[in-house]
């Protein structure tokens, strides 16, 4: 992180003019995709490109760590639920990272796809080849990934224009009080602790977030599981507004309350061992093919972990 005070000649500057000034070795989109991903922040606050800074202020500048450009094949067992010349679907397991990060590099998704694709090297860019939205490491699920780069445009611009149909199950702790909702509560980087998403008002940089939480079947513990339509596509989106609902992810070590959690431990670690990742599944997708135009929709079974939780609930007296 690099801390830059304004001095007087520089008051009323834009932000985004401001860091390129400061860091010329950054590229002006570079700049631009820190500050959408409030990784600049103007009095410890994310802020839009275009703000006005007055003297005095202070601009914290967070760069991540470089990503490995060198991606490697490796023969990784997919789970392919479909497949032709454009795109690939596949069900992601639980613990799988997508694609190669600080900590993980290897052993991932991409490097996985790499090797049962030999051409989809390049698809979309060099560190992430093929993909158009990703899953957290805990989260199961479907994912769809290009194939070429016509393709990888079409589908790209389905996640951006929301035209892409996302439902998810989870499992959520207590019950959840109401039949259907929509959810309507801005996410942005939490302002103290960076590595987390929280809900922040859209004056101060949050951006909308909106999610369509319906009960599906009311469980011991009391847990809820319930199928949650994503209608727009934020980091942790699902997380975070189980959480400010006060019904957070079974099982969610960074948004999971552990006061709820405390009186459902005993009674799920009795019935199936301890529960060792959040309990979050993307269950269905849909969307018109890239190439054809064609209405396509794919579910996934759940895993193994969360499928033999559910049975065990069901089944306890």
């Amino acid at each position: 992180m690099t801390r830059h005070s304004l001095i007087a000649g520089e008051a009323g500057a834009r932000l985004d003019l401001f860091v390129s000034g400061r860091l010329p070795e950054l590229s002006r989109s570079r700049i631009q995709k820190l500050i959408a991903e409030g990784l600049i922040l103007v009095e410890g606050r994310p802020a839009k490109a275009g703000l006005k800074l007055k003297a005095g202020q202070e601009i914290d500048v967070f760069l991540p760590p470089p990503r490995p450009a060198g991606l490697e094949p490796e023969p990784l067992a997919l789970d392919v639920l479909y497949e032709d010349e454009a795109l690939i679907v596949v069900n992601k397991p639980p613990g799988l990272v997508v694609h190669p990060a600080p900590g993980h590099p290897s052993g991932t998704l991409v490097q996985g796809l790499l090797h049962h694709l030999p051409n989809l090297k390049g698809v979309g860019g060099v560190e992430r080849p093929g993909l158009v939205h990703r899953l957290d490491k805990e989260t199961s699920g479907l994912m769809v990934v290009a194939k070429d780069d016509r393709s990888h445009q079409g589908l790209s611009l389905a996640f951006k224009d929301r035209r892409v149909r996302k439902t998810y199950l989870g499992l959520l702790v207590g019950r959840l009080g109401f039949g259907e909702r929509l959810v309507e509560a801005p996410i942005g980087r939490h302002p103290n602790q960076r590595h987390k998403m929280a809900v922040v008002p859209l004056e101060r940089g949050g951006r909308e977030a909106r999610s369509v939480f319906r009960l599906r079947e009311e469980l011991r513990g009391p847990l809820s599981l319930v199928e949650v339509d994503l209608l727009t596509g934020r980091t942790h989106q699902i997380r975070v507004q189980a959480a400010h609902l006060g019904r957070p992810i079974l099982g969610d070590k960074v948004y999971g309350s552990r006061a709820g959690e405390k009186s459902l431990a005993q009674a799920v670690r009795l019935l199936v061992g301890r529960v060792e990742r959040q309990m979050l599944h993307a269950w269905r997708l849909g969307f018109e093919h890239p190439l054809s135009g064609r209405n396509l929709t794919f579910e996934a079974p759940l895993a193994e972990d969360m499928a033999a939780l559910l049975t065990a609930l069901r089944e306890a007296p």
